[in-house]
């Protein structure tokens, strides 16, 4: 009798992974260079440069995937692609994204909240009585917009009264805002608008904040 064949040794699936990732962090080195060099303001295109090569290698790597499922050496370079969608390309735009938030590239807003307290949209108010809450200005940063914010305020009714504690304030600094039901309000949800502008580096700046304010018995 003859002793069978030997059994033939399985690739490994090493080499094409770290192939698939060198390919997809080099698509990421060379479109992040060509956008740095071809955008030349500090906002405009920037969110969608750092996502733009994750949302190519991430389903664009699952689908290479599932349609080379059956030859393990390209299904392993599709998986080295989505790897690579989330690092470095995931990750570093990512940062990005939250520099550009920190310069005020994605804008601005108003955090209304209890005094030493959270975030809210929505508040319960007895009719002929007050609340008091702060507001501040948010997505903006004192180093990137230094100077203050002109705070003013916006009611959808007469008979809510909203107060400021002062009319203007840097950015991250919390303000006095002292919210006033007449006694004859009907009931019924009411929107408080606040609202913080400012002329920075010849540029108008804006960050607005909404509250419902439900009126109560």
């Amino acid at each position: 009798m003859t002793a069978p064949a030997p059994a033939a040794p399985r690739p490994s699936l090493v080499p094409p992974f770290l192939l698939g990732w060198g390919a997809g962090a080099l698509l990421f080195v060379l479109v992040r260079a060509a956008g740095l060099a071809l955008l030349s303001g500090p906002c405009q295109g920037r969110v969608v440069l750092a996502l733009l090569v994750p949302l190519l290698l991430g389903p664009g790597g699952l689908a290479f995937t599932a349609t080379n499922w059956g030859r393990p050496r390209r299904a392993a370079l599709g998986l080295g692609l989505v790897v690579a969608s989330f690092l470095p390309a995931l990750a570093v735009g990512v940062h990005d994204i939250g520099m550009l938030r920190a310069s005020g590239c994605a804008g601005g807003y108003v955090v209304i909240a209890p005094v030493g307290g959270g975030s809210v949209n929505e508040v319960n108010v007895g009719a002929g009585e007050s609340l008091d809450l702060t507001a501040r200005v948010g997505g903006y940063t004192p180093t990137s917009h230094p100077g203050t914010f002109a705070l003013r305020v916006q009611s959808s009714t007469p008979g809510i009264t909203v107060t400021l504690g002062q009319a203007a304030a840097p950015a991250g600094q919390a303000v006095p805002l002292r919210l006033t039901v007449a006694p004859n309000t009907p009931l019924n949800a009411y929107t408080v608008v606040v609202q913080g502008t400012q002329q920075h580096a010849g540029r108008s700046f804006q960050a607005d904040g909404t509250l419902t304010v439900n009126v109560r018995p």
